[in-house]
Formats: C-alpha cells, structure tokens, sequence
C-alpha cells in the first residue's frame, strides 16, 4: 500500500485538501485528529504526560484540556519536543494499523501538521504541502479556533516554515483563495494513480 502525506502549516487548508481527496474515493487518516484519541486509548500516555508536561492539563474526571495543554507547550519548546516524543509513535503505530485494514484503492493519506517534525515523512512515498499566505492563514485560524492573533502567530512560528517543507515535498497545492484547489487536487491525484 502506497502512502501519501500531506502536511501544511496550521490554517493552510489540508482539511479542505483531505476532503476532495476523500470524495475521490481515497482513504485518509488524519494523524491531528487521531492524536487526540489516544488520551483515552492509553492511560500511559496521561499518565507520562502528567509527569513530563503538567499535572493539570487533565480535569478531575480525567478529560484532557487541549487549550491548556497547547499553551504549555508552544511556550516551552522542551515540553513541545517531550510531548511530540511521547504521542508520535503511538501515532505511528495507530496509522500502520489503519493501514492495513484498507484495501482496493491506490494508495491512502496520512494528514499531519508536522509531517517533517515528527519524522513521519519517512514513511510517505510521496509527499504534498499544502501552502497559503501567513496573513490568511492567521484569519482562518482565528474564525475557527477564536485565537487572538498573537496566539495564532506563536504557533506558526513553532511549525517549520513553507520553504522548509516544499523543498522537501513532490507536490504542492496553492490554497490562496485565487487560485483554484479542485484542479490542483485532480492534477495530483492522476499523476499519483499513474505513477504509484
């Protein structure tokens, strides 16, 4: 089974870029989305994240406190490199098994912001960064999360940056809100189904 990653800077639009390939008929795993399962899957996980992070990023009934979890962590770029260390082979793991439970399709995605970072990108046949202006970027993030602008931007900064990751990428996709995604999406997934 052949693996395509797909990756991009917060607010750049890999959902938007999952969906068309999804309505293409290929299976996509979101790796963000996944992560945050794994709390409730693995009491080892709360408990080393407990111990390495903070005590508190749990409540009382044991629930996770992303928001304060993600301020922890995008302060103190220590605690951000033990978080990734703890929940990135048990994403990992978690994909490899996704994986094999797909069939008759050409290849699958796996979705994740920090691709790269997590070294994830070992994994991947082929590899597409999904790229927009900071400033739109910002304004996305903003309306879907309610961050202030400084917050946004503090996580940006934290993410490698475009070049980093489309020098290091097959295929980009210009997500600017000029220039169209569906046709980029198509191109993308021809060339995918001819060469894998």
């Amino acid at each position: 089974m052949k693996v395509v990653g797909i990756t991009g800077g917060i607010g750049s639009g890999k959902s938007v870029v999952c969906t068309i390939f999804r309505q293409l008929g290929v299976p996509v795993y979101d790796a963000d989305a996944e992560a945050k399962l794994l709390y409730d899957k693995y009491p080892e996980l709360r408990a080393a994240v407990k111990k390495q992070i903070a005590e508190d990023v749990f409540d009382s009934s044991g629930k996770l406190d992303r928001k304060k979890l993600s301020e922890i962590v995008f302060k103190d770029t220590e605690k951000l490199k033990a978080l990734n260390a703890l929940v990135h082979p048990l994403v990992r793991s978690d994909f490899q098994s996704w994986v094999k439970k797909q069939e008759n399709v050409p290849y699958v995605i796996k979705e994740a912001a920090i691709l790269f970072e997590s070294g994830a990108n070992a994994d991947c046949d082929k590899i597409i960064t999904v790229v927009s202006p900071r400033e739109l970027r910002i304004q996305r993030v903003r309306e879907r999360d309610r961050k202030s602008k400084a917050e946004v931007e503090v996580i940006i900064d934290k993410q490698s940056s475009d070049q980093e990751k489309t020098d290091k990428s097959d295929f980009i996709i210009s997500n600017d809100e000029k220039e169209l995604v569906i046709p980029q999406v198509l191109t993308i997934h021809d060339t995918l189904i001819r060469s894998l």
